[in-house]
């Protein structure tokens, strides 16, 4: 998958390495796509039963985010998501815009050298598109706790919680909450390459389409690996993340970034 954004920020001059830490993408949340369905993906699977988990596909996505800096802790973000989905031994369908967001990310309160760990919470709305009996909106929330080891916040340790309620907007369907609970750390080197990665539990609550698909409730194990390349302001330059999910079987997701800068001095 790839990922273009536009970030319009205010311009900072610094002299040497910036002790404001490397945040990630507003416009994603800490686990890509917490449950990679929705009721579309039900009624377009063959209206089976999955009571071991999702239905075999393939999806290229793309993102098209606009982020916009508001001060050094707090941002907001909107966007749109476009598709392509196949299921089974089926061809891929054609792209198609089917989602847009919007939400905001801030810093609860910073470490700056302390004790405490720095506190940020991502808040973000999603609505599928088209409207329709089976479109749908879900509002994913994160609190994580990032703990810095250095003065410039190059490694530390990671720790949250990611909570995603989908609402369908008619009756034909239910998607019950998802829950994932997660641990971690990163390492960024002198020549600005940072590492991070994150292990953790999902927990979803399973999904129903009528009598004509179901997912059983499951609780199994999710990893991300994320490879950035930022500036001396710890702005990501390019990034890379390979994501697992067992929902129960592997499910794999690649995601490509590649942000485009808009200065205001």
């Amino acid at each position: 998958m790839a990922l273009p954004m536009l970030r319009c920020r205010r311009s900072i001059s610094t002299s040497g390495r910036s002790t404001h830490r490397f945040r990630q993408d507003r416009s994603r949340s800490a686990f890509g796509h917490p449950t990679l369905f929705n009721t579309q993906t039900l009624a377009t699977s063959g209206g089976a039963a999955f009571p071991v988990g999702l239905p075999a596909a393939k999806s290229l996505n793309m993102d098209f985010p606009l982020t916009v800096d508001v001060t050094e802790s707090a941002s907001l973000y909107a966007g749109v998501s476009g598709s392509s989905t196949s299921f089974g031994s089926a061809g891929f369908s054609s792209f198609q815009i089917t989602s847009w967001n919007i939400g905001f990310q801030a810093d609860l309160y910073e470490q700056n050298g302390g004790t405490f760990p720095t506190v940020t919470l991502q808040s973000t709305i999603t609505k599928s598109i088209p409207d329709g009996p089976l479109s749908t909106t879900s509002f994913n929330n994160i609190l994580e706790f990032d703990y810095a080891l250095d003065s410039d916040e190059t490694r530390g340790f990671l720790g949250g919680f990611q909570y995603t309620r989908t609402d369908v907007d008619g009756a034909l369907g239910r998607i019950n909450p998802n829950t994932i609970a997660y641990v971690g750390g990163y390492y960024q080197w002198p020549n600005n390459w940072k590492f991070t990665g994150r292990v953790g539990v999902q927990s979803f609550e399973g999904a129903q389409l009528l009598n004509l698909a179901s997912i059983q409730p499951f609780a199994q194990p999710i990893v991300r690996i994320d490879l950035d390349r930022v500036d001396d302001n710890d702005n990501r330059l390019f990034g890379v993340t390979a994501e697992i999910m067992w929902v129960p079987k592997p499910a794999y997701q690649l995601t490509f970034r590649t942000p485009l800068y808009a200065v205001k001095n």
